[in-house]
């Protein structure tokens, strides 16, 4: 089936992580994970009719994802119009990144008994982006930067912060769709990814967190400046 859309493409194939008795919490950890790989931007129309054929999936179940996500601050249901992938300000921004400090710069502190297949997780995510980079997709680079984000996160051994993390995540991925130009914006960031992996793996876990909350610093200034341009315009 060819659709008109390339994100009910992508939505086909992921039928094969749904099955008969699919709920809706899966569906919608499927469009999550579509909004963290960034292949649903910003202000995108999501037809009920359209999803619901490319997952194979009845109405009532898209529709109760689509609470799901509402609530998550994911999407948006405008009366008459349909839903819509959110469009993030300058203010989620910044409180995003209040959440962030909150999130992994605790975990990364406290992560001194972290098991060692979580701090594997961590440097691995590094290294498919520094391998993305060197193939110049950009796309993937931001992708494993998610990736590395979430890995830090999952040094707290904790189920609940991983569920918050990967919401987060999702709605931070929409903010990043202001910046134009993905290299510029992320190539930077691979250097203080690695240099945060690398301590951490020595066990350096205080100049870890320390690193870290400078990335924040210049990552939400960098974001919300962009914001900024692109709202001038």
């Amino acid at each position: 089936m060819i659709t008109a859309d390339p994100w009910a493409e992508l939505l086909m194939a992921d039928r094969s992580l749904l099955d008969r008795t699919s709920t809706a919490e899966r569906v919608a950890d499927v469009l999550r994970q579509r909004i963290i790989d960034g292949a649903l931007a910003p202000g995108t129309r999501l037809s009920e009719e359209t999803a619901g054929k490319a997952l194979a999936v009845s109405r009532n179940t898209l529709r109760e994802a689509f609470r799901l996500l509402v609530h998550e601050r994911l999407l948006v249901h405008e009366f008459h119009r349909g839903v819509f992938v959110r469009v993030l300000s300058a203010d989620d921004v910044i409180d995003l990144y209040r959440i962030r400090r909150l999130l992994e710069t605790s975990a990364v502190r406290r992560a001194g008994t972290a098991a060692t297949e979580l701090v594997a997780t961590v440097d691995r995510a590094v290294t498919d982006g520094e391998r993305a980079a060197e193939d110049e997709r950009w796309s993937d680079v931001g992708t494993a930067n998610m990736r590395f984000h979430e890995a830090l996160a999952a040094l707290a051994a904790s189920p609940r912060v991983n569920e918050t993390m990967r919401q987060l995540l999702a709605e931070l991925r929409l903010a990043f769709h202001v910046m134009s130009r993905p290299q510029e914006f992320h190539q930077p960031y691979l250097t203080l990814n690695r240099a945060i992996a690398d301590l951490i793996t020595g066990g350096s876990m205080e100049a870890a967190a320390d690193r870290l909350d400078e990335y924040f610093d210049e990552a939400e200034t960098q974001l919300v400046e962009a914001y900024k341009s692109y709202n001038s315009h």
